[in-house]
């Protein structure tokens, strides 16, 4: 099953976003410090990208909440950091791909407080609400694979 959302200026046919400064850069959500490995990649680079602090803390907030549920729920995966460049502007694209068990139902997974775990139940929709474009592709038994981009203002 896949959702996605965008906002209502990325739903129109703009050309294809292209990567910019190179190969994208992945990183390994295997184990606890990975998370934080992982935080301080994004971080870099969205100050790369030119995100204002609020930005930043957007993006690396989704960004946690994702590789968290990749290494708790997913037994660890990848999260790949692409820069972003097109006529609107700069942006940031991440990927966060697992091997576990996928989501047996997605629609209740997105939805505020529901949790298979001890957490609050806001990972995945929070995370959608943080950030621009929102993507979610999982099949039970195949693993999830989410795709977010937020776009700079300036």
């Amino acid at each position: 099953m896949t959702i996605s959302g965008d906002t209502a200026t990325s739903q129109h046919a703009a050309p294809q976003p292209q990567t910019t400064s190179g190969e994208p850069a992945t990183c390994a959500v295997r184990t606890e410090e990975d998370l934080l490995t992982t935080r301080h990649a994004v971080r870099a680079a969205a100050l790369a990208v030119g995100f204002g602090i609020i930005d930043q803390t957007r993006v690396v907030t989704a960004a946690s909440e994702l590789a968290r549920n990749a290494y708790i729920h997913g037994g660890g995966g990848t999260l790949t950091i692409e820069h972003l460049a097109q006529p609107r502007g700069r942006g940031l694209r991440l990927t966060i791909r697992d091997q576990g068990p996928g989501i047996p139902d997605l629609e209740q997974a997105l939805t505020d407080g529901f949790t298979t775990g001890a957490g609050l139940g806001h990972g995945l929709g929070g995370a959608r609400r943080l950030m621009d474009e929102f993507e979610v592709c999982t099949t039970p038994g195949a693993g999830t694979t989410v795709a977010i981009t937020r776009w700079a203002t300036s």
